[in-house]
């Protein structure tokens, strides 16, 4: 890859988002460079489902049939009693070939397609060991200082964006250490990938379990039995009390009540959840995108989805300026706009999927809970069906409206066709993405 000292955007993180961001640049002869503190690629497997918006932009960096040769196209999503006794669901073999289509594929594996595809990049750069501890910009440029394997060093680019996750430098540099507004939820999370048989209990691809104590998600993940569970615990336990208590939650919530000896848990990460979004997405010549800007809970894949969809929108706006065909203010509505979508989207509708789960009674759930019951009539009106998947390309947005100048030749007729089809879905129906971050 490059040495070129002089990239136009640096990325400050090399997980899945930055690396998709520096990938789209790279591919359009943008130099780039990227840095992480750490000394490799992100070995944890974390998310797994890309909804629809996810997908179109996955799809535009060209890594989409890598991921769909080592993952899958996930058939089904359903809620549940905690007896196993099904609610209703989604069918996800209405949408066929639809290119942008949910895949499923452990984050780490996505990361190192990424990764593959932005060393044959001539015009990007990735350092490993390379940690912020301060940043700065004037009028003509931005910089970060970072410590090196070699020594303290300043690097500078015409525009810096923090990919950096959930605990941000370059958003705590921003605003401080502790400026994320937003909430953290009572309830405590633990996430496993577990080997386990659900086949002699026939559940399908994804299955969300409605219960006010062991409200869990259990979906495959894998073409080799693995499968992504994730349940709610009490608060304020340590992570050797978790330990301790996960065969009883087994036991109590998992078809089968299964003895330990008949599950194998390869992963265990109990975390607590949040939803915060950072006071802006843009400072100058600093932009923040993904887990950097905004969190949320896991179930539904609305952060996963929300922060890709980010690194596209960005992607738009860069290129705009690079060409000459919008100028920085672009920037602002991308800060404006990815803002609003967290506000409408993608905070009030990963609340509604969690409180689903544990905030109402699993008896009277069909009765009362609007969202099932529109999965409901899904289930025989195929043309809603496909409406409803569809909803979630609400989080979309058409950032080359902005250009002051039109291109050449347009590039992102299927972006702008994609965000007319959203435009027209009711809110509710963008949650329909089946997924878990």
């Amino acid at each position: 890859m490059s040495s070129d000292p002089k990239p136009w955007v640096i990325i400050v993180g090399a997980g899945p988002s930055g690396l998709l961001l520096g990938l789209l640049l790279a591919k359009r002869g943008i130099p780039v460079q990227l840095v992480d503190l750490t000394y490799e690629l992100d070995r944890n497997p974390r998310a797994t489902h890309y909804g629809p918006p996810a997908m179109h932009e996955l799809n535009r960096a060209g890594v989409v049939g890598e991921m769909r040769e080592q993952g899958f196209l996930p058939n089904s999503v359903c809620w549940r009693k905690i007896d196993g006794t099904y609610l209703t669901g989604v069918d996800m073999n209405v949408m066929g070939d639809y290119p942008d289509r949910m895949v499923c594929l452990p984050l780490n594996k996505l990361g190192k397609i990424i990764y593959d595809h932005l060393q044959r990049q001539p015009s990007a750069t990735v350092n490993w060991g390379y940690k912020v501890v301060s940043l700065g910009q004037d009028d003509d440029k931005a910089w970060v200082n970072v410590e090196t394997p070699e020594g303290p060093k300043k690097l500078e680019a015409k525009y810096i964006v923090g990919c950096d996750g959930a605990n941000s430098q370059v958003r705590r540099s921003l605003f401080g250490d502790w400026e994320f507004p937003g909430k953290t939820w009572e309830n405590q999370i633990v996430a496993t990938n577990t080997y386990y048989d659900f086949e002699p209990y026939k559940w399908l691809d994804s299955n969300f379990i409605i219960h006010p104590e062991h409200f869990f998600m259990a979906a495959r993940i894998g073409t080799d039995g693995l499968w992504r569970i994730t349940y709610g615990e009490k608060p304020g336990l340590t992570t050797e009390q978790l330990r301790e208590r996960l065969p009883m939650k087994f036991k109590t919530f998992l078809p089968g009540h299964p003895e330990p000896d008949q599950y194998n848990v390869v992963n265990f990460s109990p975390y607590k959840i949040h939803q915060r979004l950072a006071p802006k997405m843009r400072v100058g010549r600093f932009c923040l995108a993904a887990d950097a800007a905004h969190l949320c809970n896991p179930f539904g894949g609305m952060g996963l989805t929300g922060g890709i969809v980010d690194i596209g929108g960005l992607y738009d706006c860069l290129v705009g300026i690079y060409d000459g065909l919008a100028d920085d203010s672009i920037l602002d509505k991308y800060s404006e706009i990815r803002m609003k979508k967290y506000n409408e989207i993608i905070n009030p509708i990963s609340s509604d999927n969690i409180l689903r789960l544990f905030d109402q009674d699993p008896d009277t759930a069909m009765e009362k809970d609007q969202f099932l019951q529109m999965l409901k009539r899904a289930e025989t009106d195929l043309e809603f069906a496909k409406e409803m998947q569809n909803g979630a390309n609400a989080l979309m947005h058409d950032f080359t409206q902005y250009y002051s100048k039109k291109p050449a030749a347009t590039t992102n007729t299927t972006s702008e066709k994609v965000g007319a089809v959203a435009s027209e879905v009711p809110l509710p129906q963008a949650v329909a993405t089946g997924g878990v971050n």
